[in-house]
Protein backbone atom coordinates (compact mmCIF):
# COMPACT_ATOMS: atom_id res chain seq x y z
CA UNK A 1 0.00 0.00 0.00
CA UNK A 2 1.41 3.42 -0.93
CA UNK A 3 2.19 6.08 1.62
CA UNK A 4 -0.55 8.31 0.14
CA UNK A 5 -3.20 5.61 0.59
CA UNK A 6 -2.05 4.83 4.15
CA UNK A 7 -2.08 8.54 4.99
CA UNK A 8 -5.55 9.01 3.45
CA UNK A 9 -6.92 6.05 5.43
CA UNK A 10 -5.34 7.33 8.64
CA UNK A 11 -6.90 10.77 8.13
CA UNK A 12 -10.28 9.15 7.41
CA UNK A 13 -10.04 7.04 10.60
CA UNK A 14 -9.10 10.09 12.67
CA UNK A 15 -11.98 12.05 11.16
CA UNK A 16 -14.44 9.27 12.00
CA UNK A 17 -13.11 9.07 15.55
CA UNK A 18 -13.41 12.84 15.98
CA UNK A 19 -16.96 12.71 14.59
CA UNK A 20 -17.93 9.96 17.03
CA UNK A 21 -16.43 11.97 19.90
CA UNK A 22 -18.34 15.07 18.81
CA UNK A 23 -21.60 13.10 18.93
CA UNK A 24 -20.98 12.08 22.55
CA UNK A 25 -20.27 15.60 23.83
CA UNK A 26 -22.69 18.52 24.11
CA UNK A 27 -22.61 20.91 21.19
CA UNK A 28 -20.65 24.01 22.10
CA UNK A 29 -21.79 26.00 19.10
CA UNK A 30 -25.23 26.28 17.58
CA UNK A 31 -24.82 27.73 14.11
CA UNK A 32 -28.03 29.11 12.66
CA UNK A 33 -28.40 29.13 8.86
CA UNK A 34 -28.79 32.61 7.37
CA UNK A 35 -27.82 34.20 10.71
CA UNK A 36 -24.41 32.65 11.30
CA UNK A 37 -23.65 31.33 7.82
CA UNK A 38 -25.04 31.15 4.32
CA UNK A 39 -24.61 28.73 1.47
CA UNK A 40 -24.09 30.34 -1.92
CA UNK A 41 -26.70 30.21 -4.64
CA UNK A 42 -23.86 29.25 -6.97
CA UNK A 43 -23.15 25.55 -7.43
CA UNK A 44 -19.72 24.22 -8.36
CA UNK A 45 -19.51 21.00 -10.35
CA UNK A 46 -16.20 19.29 -9.69
CA UNK A 47 -14.88 16.27 -11.59
CA UNK A 48 -11.68 14.46 -10.64
CA UNK A 49 -9.54 13.00 -13.40
CA UNK A 50 -6.77 10.39 -13.17
CA UNK A 51 -4.38 10.64 -16.14
CA UNK A 52 -2.10 7.86 -17.34
CA UNK A 53 1.62 8.51 -16.65
CA UNK A 54 3.26 10.56 -19.40
CA UNK A 55 -0.08 11.78 -20.83
CA UNK A 56 -0.60 14.95 -18.75
CA UNK A 57 0.30 17.41 -21.52
CA UNK A 58 -1.60 15.37 -24.13
CA UNK A 59 -4.71 15.55 -21.98
CA UNK A 60 -4.34 19.30 -21.37
CA UNK A 61 -3.80 19.95 -25.08
CA UNK A 62 -6.99 18.09 -25.94
CA UNK A 63 -8.94 19.74 -23.09
CA UNK A 64 -8.11 23.12 -24.59
CA UNK A 65 -9.87 22.18 -27.83
CA UNK A 66 -12.83 20.40 -26.24
CA UNK A 67 -13.79 21.08 -22.62
CA UNK A 68 -12.31 24.60 -22.44
CA UNK A 69 -13.66 25.63 -25.84
CA UNK A 70 -17.16 24.34 -25.00
CA UNK A 71 -17.09 26.11 -21.62
CA UNK A 72 -16.07 29.36 -23.30
CA UNK A 73 -19.20 29.11 -25.47
CA UNK A 74 -21.37 28.24 -22.45
CA UNK A 75 -19.89 31.17 -20.50
CA UNK A 76 -20.46 33.59 -23.38
CA UNK A 77 -24.09 32.43 -23.57
CA UNK A 78 -24.53 32.88 -19.80
CA UNK A 79 -25.13 29.15 -19.19
CA UNK A 80 -22.24 29.03 -16.70
CA UNK A 81 -20.47 31.70 -14.66
CA UNK A 82 -16.94 30.34 -14.88
CA UNK A 83 -14.75 27.24 -15.11
CA UNK A 84 -11.27 26.23 -14.03
CA UNK A 85 -8.73 23.42 -14.12
CA UNK A 86 -6.75 22.58 -10.98
CA UNK A 87 -3.76 20.27 -10.73
CA UNK A 88 -3.23 17.98 -7.74
CA UNK A 89 0.23 19.00 -6.56
CA UNK A 90 0.43 17.16 -3.23
CA UNK A 91 1.93 14.03 -4.74
CA UNK A 92 -1.05 11.81 -3.99
CA UNK A 93 -1.28 10.69 -7.60
CA UNK A 94 -3.36 7.67 -6.60
CA UNK A 95 -6.33 9.96 -5.92
CA UNK A 96 -6.51 12.25 -8.95
CA UNK A 97 -4.34 14.40 -11.21
CA UNK A 98 -6.76 17.14 -12.28
CA UNK A 99 -9.88 18.75 -10.90
CA UNK A 100 -12.23 20.21 -13.52
CA UNK A 101 -14.59 22.81 -12.07
CA UNK A 102 -17.61 24.57 -13.57
CA UNK A 103 -19.42 27.31 -11.64
CA UNK A 104 -23.18 27.59 -12.21
CA UNK A 105 -25.18 30.56 -10.94
CA UNK A 106 -27.70 28.25 -9.26
CA UNK A 107 -29.03 24.72 -9.10
CA UNK A 108 -31.57 25.64 -11.79
CA UNK A 109 -28.70 25.92 -14.29
CA UNK A 110 -27.92 22.23 -13.74
CA UNK A 111 -31.36 21.05 -14.80
CA UNK A 112 -31.91 19.92 -18.41
CA UNK A 113 -33.16 22.68 -20.67
CA UNK A 114 -34.08 22.20 -24.30
CA UNK A 115 -33.75 25.94 -24.85
CA UNK A 116 -30.20 26.12 -23.44
CA UNK A 117 -29.20 22.97 -25.33
CA UNK A 118 -30.42 24.32 -28.69
CA UNK A 119 -28.80 27.69 -28.02
CA UNK A 120 -25.51 26.01 -27.15
CA UNK A 121 -25.59 23.67 -30.16
CA UNK A 122 -26.28 26.58 -32.50
CA UNK A 123 -23.25 28.44 -31.11
CA UNK A 124 -21.04 25.35 -30.77
CA UNK A 125 -21.97 23.62 -34.00
CA UNK A 126 -22.32 19.99 -35.02
CA UNK A 127 -18.78 19.90 -36.40
CA UNK A 128 -17.33 20.76 -32.98
CA UNK A 129 -19.62 18.19 -31.33
CA UNK A 130 -18.48 15.47 -33.73
CA UNK A 131 -14.84 16.41 -33.14
CA UNK A 132 -15.36 16.30 -29.35
CA UNK A 133 -16.92 12.85 -29.52
CA UNK A 134 -14.05 11.60 -31.66
CA UNK A 135 -11.52 12.99 -29.14
CA UNK A 136 -13.33 11.26 -26.28
CA UNK A 137 -13.35 7.91 -28.10
CA UNK A 138 -9.86 8.05 -29.60
CA UNK A 139 -7.88 9.92 -26.93
CA UNK A 140 -9.60 10.46 -23.58
CA UNK A 141 -10.84 6.89 -23.13
CA UNK A 142 -7.24 5.68 -23.52
CA UNK A 143 -5.39 8.17 -21.31
CA UNK A 144 -7.71 9.17 -18.48
CA UNK A 145 -10.35 7.98 -16.04
CA UNK A 146 -12.99 10.18 -14.46
CA UNK A 147 -12.82 9.19 -10.79
CA UNK A 148 -15.45 11.34 -9.09
CA UNK A 149 -18.03 14.08 -9.45
CA UNK A 150 -19.47 16.46 -6.86
CA UNK A 151 -21.81 19.42 -6.71
CA UNK A 152 -20.84 21.80 -3.88
CA UNK A 153 -21.78 25.24 -2.58
CA UNK A 154 -19.52 27.76 -0.91
CA UNK A 155 -20.28 28.43 2.77
CA UNK A 156 -19.78 31.97 4.06
CA UNK A 157 -19.51 32.41 7.82
CA UNK A 158 -20.79 35.69 9.24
Amino acid sequence: MTYAKRFTRAVAAATLAAGAFALTTPAAAQMVPFEDYEASDAVYEMVTVDIEPGEFETYLENLKNTWVAANEVAKRLGHIEDYAIYSNTNGAGDDFDLLLVIKYASTADLTPSRERYLEFMEAWGNQNEDSNQRTVREVYNKIRELTGQWHVREITLK
